[in-house]
C-alpha cells in the first residue's frame, strides 16, 4: 500500500511539474504577435489561384482581447458574443490540443490552412471541414487578434477528458465566410483589384496596415473611473474637512 501511494505521489509530482513548466505567450508578446501575423499572411500570399484583392493582414489589440476572454472559458466552441468597437462583424477560428507542451502557433495555424486540400476554389465545394482555411484567406479580413490559454482541467466539448490542454483562438475583422461568396477574387494579376502597393502578392496600405489599439477609446469611462473619480473623492473629503474645521458650528439639514 505504501509503495503504491509513493508511486502515485511521484506520478502526480511529475505531471504537476510538467504542467507548471508550460508557459504560453501573452497577447502582448511581440514574438507571438509577429508569428500570428506572419503565418496568416504567408497563407494569404500563397493562395492558388492567385488573388487579385487579397489584403495584407495586421494585428488588432481588441480582437486579441476578445480571443483571450473567450479562450479562458476552455470550451471548444465558437464565441456567440464577438464584439468590436469599430467593425460590425467579427470572424473566429479555434484550435485545441494536448498536452500543452505541444502547442505551437505555426502548427495550429497550419492545421487551418491545410484544409485547403479539401476545398475547391472554382466550385466552392468543401469535401470536409474547410471554414478555418477560408477565413484565414478571406481577402477582406485584414485584422487579426489571437490568444492561447492553458486549460489545466481540460477543454470542454473535446475527447480530452480532464487532461490539460490548450485553447487557441483567433478573431478576424471584418468577418469572412459569407454565404455564396468566394474567399477572394482571382481576376487578373495579384493585387490588380485593390489600391495601394503590392508586396508578396498582398495589397498594402499605410493607413490600413497600422496595428490597432483601442485601450483608451474602448472605454471612454476608463479614465473617469481610474483617474477622475478618485481625485473627486479626495477633493470631496478635503472640502468637508475644511468646512468642518473653519465652521464647526454649521449644521446641514435635508
Amino acid at each position: 500500500m505504501g509503495c503504491t501511494m509513493e508511486r502515485l505521489l511521484w506520478a502526480w509530482m511529475i505531471l504537476d511539474s510538467g504542467l507548471c513548466s508550460v508557459s504560453l505567450p501573452e497577447i502582448t508578446d511581440w514574438k507571438f504577435i509577429t508569428e500570428c501575423v506572419k503565418e496568416h499572411n504567408r497563407a494569404r500570399s500563397s493562395v492558388s489561384p492567385p488573388a487579385s484583392n487579397m489584403l495584407y493582414m495586421t494585428w488588432d489589440e481588441d480582437l486579441a482581447i476578445t480571443s483571450r476572454a473567450w479562450a479562458r472559458h476552455c470550451v471548444f466552441e465558437h464565441n456567440p458574443q464577438r464584439r468590436h468597437p469599430t467593425f460590425s462583424s467579427v470572424g473566429e477560428n479555434i484550435w485545441t490540443g494536448y498536452p500543452p507542451s505541444t502547442f505551437d502557433v505555426t502548427g495550429a495555424i497550419k492545421s487551418w490552412v491545410d484544409e485547403k486540400q479539401v476545398y475547391d476554389y472554382d466550385s466552392q465545394v468543401c469535401r470536409s471541414v474547410c471554414g478555418h482555411y477560408t477565413q484565414v484567406v478571406w481577402a477582406n479580413s485584414y485584422k487579426v487578434g489571437c490568444a492561447a490559454h492553458l486549460c489545466p482541467n481540460g477543454v470542454q466539448k473535446t475527447g480530452f477528458g480532464p487532461t490539460a490542454g490548450v485553447l487557441f483562438v483567433c478573431n478576424y475583422a471584418p468577418a469572412g465566410n459569407v454565404n455564396g461568396r468566394k474567399p477572394y477574387e482571382s481576376k487578373g494579376a495579384a493585387c490588380s483589384g485593390c489600391e495601394g502597393t503590392c508586396v508578396d502578392q498582398l495589397c498594402r496600405s499605410p493607413d490600413r496596415d497600422s496595428d490597432e489599439s483601442y485601450y483608451w477609446t474602448r472605454g471612454s469611462n476608463y479614465v473617469a473611473i481610474v483617474v477622475v473619480r478618485p481625485i473627486a473623492l479626495i477633493l470631496t473629503f478635503a472640502a468637508a474637512y475644511a468646512v468642518h474645521h473653519f465652521y464647526p458650528d454649521i449644521f446641514c439639514y435635508e
